[in-house]
Order: structure tokens, then sequence, then C-alpha cells
């Protein structure tokens, strides 16, 4: 999509916006946010919906910025409460305020619910806008009350099942259209009415939500609140949208970065969020010189070990780091608990113990190919080996141990185990060429 369009060219990209609006806003992403809204500008209000859908929500509210209040509000007014509620978060306390003030009644309603409830779990992430019948109503009268919702174009090809509720809104059932469409005029939807496969509490996290509709295969997960209400539904692509950015803030966490920083957040906003665990990391570090400290007559006497002491903290601490991503990787997916750490552990245990064997006996070799020294070779090797397993099981050790002390797993783990490895490593290595050295 050109930054400049002409105006003959409009209704060709309103076309393919509609057709395709994932590719609409990964072209729009790459213009600057003045000439991606200008373009979005041109768009009839509701046509340009599924496009503000799929922008990050980093770049539409950059986006959103270059409008006017009454533009701006237009756009989150019509698109999904929970695509607007995560723009809306990323805004200054009194922007959140005139915007959501300018937003129609019923959408400032729509996404302030989806706002009331906590980043990360069901009902952050469902759409409130759920249709939904009760099962005295007669399929005529249904399908009729179907066909005034006009579809949006771009937005989903209709609908295919239909949510029943009782009299005080909680979720009894579901029709097919199909059934639906087939029925005669005079029967009740109660006649074709199924039993709800799935349903998630409205507190249920993102993890746990994606359990649900892998095990029964869904394309759309009704949510309920704690008396069994039906409140809203988790769609597909709105689940994926945000286990994709879960996957993304996991791996900022592990290395110290704040969940709600972004690549385009202020530096002062980097740096407050930064810094605490820059600090950690360097008291952590200065545990680490301590133990090297320690052996300050060793590597004196033997310049050498010095030079060696990087190789052995480098690889103790891609082992761990290995050992921590898969961990980390199947606690994200529900593939483990804490109550597997007997299993994990002990395959991280061999995993590092034949790793270590393999890479000390190359590690040996080269040394003495370097320093014509058997006793090097021999103390390099044999620490190697240690500061491996160490560093294996305390990668497997830590995130199960946090989960199991109800903490993210992501968090701090890589602080942690670099604090971990880099000790054990250090110790080993001087110590083991203290005692060999020395007993020469």
């Amino acid at each position: 999509m050109n930054a400049v369009a002409a105006p003959e060219t409009v209704e060709v990209e309103r076309d393919l916006a509609r057709m395709l609006p994932a590719l609409a806003a990964a072209e729009l992403e790459k213009l600057t946010p003045a000439e991606a809204a200008r373009i979005l500008g041109q768009y009839a209000g509701p046509s340009a919906a599924p496009v503000w859908e799929r922008l990050a929500p980093a770049i539409a509210q950059r986006c959103l910025a270059e409008l006017a209040v009454a533009d701006s509000a237009q756009v989150l007014g019509s698109i999904d409460p929970s695509r607007a509620a995560a723009i809306i978060v990323r805004l200054d306390d009194d922007e959140r305020v005139r915007l959501l003030a300018a937003v129609g009644e019923q959408a400032r309603s729509l996404i302030e619910l989806v706002m009331s409830f906590p980043p990360g779990s069901a009902g952050a992430i469902m759409d409130p806008r759920v249709w939904h019948l009760r099962g005295s109503t007669q399929v005529g009268e249904a399908i009729a009350r179907v066909r005034q919702v006009a579809p949006v174009p771009g937005r989903s090809a209709g609908r295919r099942l239909f949510y029943l509720v009782d009299d005080q809104g909680c979720l009894t059932g579901i029709v097919e259209a199909q059934d639906m469409i087939l029925a005669q005029s005079e029967d009740t939807l109660g006649q074709y009415a199924r039993p709800v496969p799935a349903v998630a509490q409205v507190t249920m996290s993102n993890e746990e939500v994606v359990d649900l509709i892998d095990r029964h295969g869904l394309s759309s997960l009704p949510v309920v609140d704690s008396i069994g209400r039906l409140i809203g539904v988790v769609r597909y692509d709105s689940l994926v949208a945000a286990t994709r950015a879960e996957a993304s803030v996991d791996l900022q966490t592990i290395f110290g970065a704040s969940k709600e920083e972004s690549a385009l957040s202020p530096p002062a906003f980097a740096v407050r969020k930064r810094l605490p665990w820059l600090q950690i990391n360097l008291v952590t570090a200065f545990m680490a010189a301590a133990v090297v400290g320690l052996f300050e007559d060793t590597i004196a006497s033997n310049a050498q070990l010095a030079v060696l002491l990087p190789v052995v903290a480098g690889q103790s601490g891609n082992t761990g780091a290995q050992a921590l991503a898969v961990v980390i990787r199947g606690l994200a997916l529900r593939e483990i608990n804490a109550s597997h750490w007997r299993k994990v552990v002990g395959k991280e245990f061999f995993a590092a113990l034949i790793n270590g064997i393999a890479i000390a006996l190359t590690t040996s070799a080269g040394v003495y190919l370097w320093s014509r020294s058997k006793t090097l070779s021999a103390i390099i090797g044999i620490s190697m080996v240690m500061s491996m397993v160490i560093a294996g099981l305390s990668g497997a050790a830590i995130p199960l141990a946090l989960t199991k002390l109800r903490q993210d797993p992501a968090q701090s783990s890589s602080i942690v185990l670099t604090t971990v490895t880099d000790v054990s490593g250090f110790f080993s290595f001087l110590g083991i060429a203290t005692m060999l050295l020395h007993s020469m």
C-alpha cells in the first residue's frame, strides 16, 4: 500500500483491505504513523476496522494520535472492544479519559468492561459483543433477527453457532447455524440445543484458554462469570494475538525487561523498568567476582587460568540457557507442570552430563595443544563436566521452583541462572585448579 493514494486508487485499496486486512495492516506498519493514519482516514468508518484490529497496539496507538479526537473515537467504537482496550491502556491517563469520553456510550461500556479484567485473563481478550438467544425463541424469529444484523465487510463471514441463555442470562447450550436453517420455522431453538463443550471463567489465564480450545478443537470459547452468566466470547484470532504477545512478553521478562515496555516506549520508561534488574544483576556479578577473589593466589601463580575462565563460564551459561528455554516453553504450552520435576530434572541431568563429557574431551584436547600441560587439561576437563551438569540442573530447577512458588517462571529466571552458572563455573574450575596444582 503506497504512502500516497491517488483518488482513483482509493476504492481499490479499500477492496484490498476488506479482502486481505492482515496484508494491508502489515504494509501500513512499514509507514510512519502520520502516513498510515492518512491512508486509513480515506476509508469509510467500519470498513477500516479489520485493518485497525490487525495493527500492533503500539502502532495503532500512534496512528490514532495523528487523527482528530472524533475520528479516533469512531475507530475505537467500531473495532473489537478487546483490541480497543489494548490500545487505550497505552495512553496517558488524561488522553485516555478524553478519548473514552468521545466514544459512544455503548462502545465505551464494552471497552471499560474488558479493561476491568487483569491482563492475561480470558476477560481481557474476550469480545463482549456476543450474540445470544433464548431456547424458547422460535427458529423463524431467530433467523429474522440474525438477518437484521448486517455483516461488516472484512470481518468474520457469518456466525456458525449461537449461544442459548436462560432468563438469568446463564449459558445453557448452543445451536448450530445449519440446524437453524434446516429446522421448521415454528420449532423452538431449545429443540436443537447441544451441550456447550467447554466454557472459560472470566478470570481464567490465557494458557488455560489455549488448553481448552486445543483440547476441544474449538474456534471460539464462551466466557462466563462466577455464576455462569454469558458475558463474552474468546475468538480464535484474538487468542492467537494474545498468545503471540504473551510469548514475546516472556522473552522480555527472561532478560529482566518489563512486560509493559515496547520497542517504541519512551527512554525514561525503559530506564525506570530496566534499572532495578540491572542493579540486581550487578550484585550477582559481584558475587561471581568474589568467588574469583577467593582464588587470587592460584590465579597469580598460573596466569593461564585467567585465560580459560570465560570458556568455562560461557559453556555452563549456554547449557543452563538451553535447559531454561526448553522448560519455560514446556510450562507455557502446559506440556509439564511442577509435579513433573523428577522427570524434567533427570532428563536435563543426563543430557548435561553427556554433553559435558563430550565438550570436556574437546576442550581438554584443545587446551593441551595450546599449553602442553596435562594438569591444565585435566583441570578444565573435570570442571567443564561439573559446571555443565550444575548449569543443566539449575536451568531445569529454577523455573519449576518459581512455578511451585506461584511466581512467573520467566520473570527472573535468567538472572538467577546466570548467578548460579557463573559462581559454580568459577568455583569448580578454580577449586579443582587449586587442589591439583597444590598437590603437585
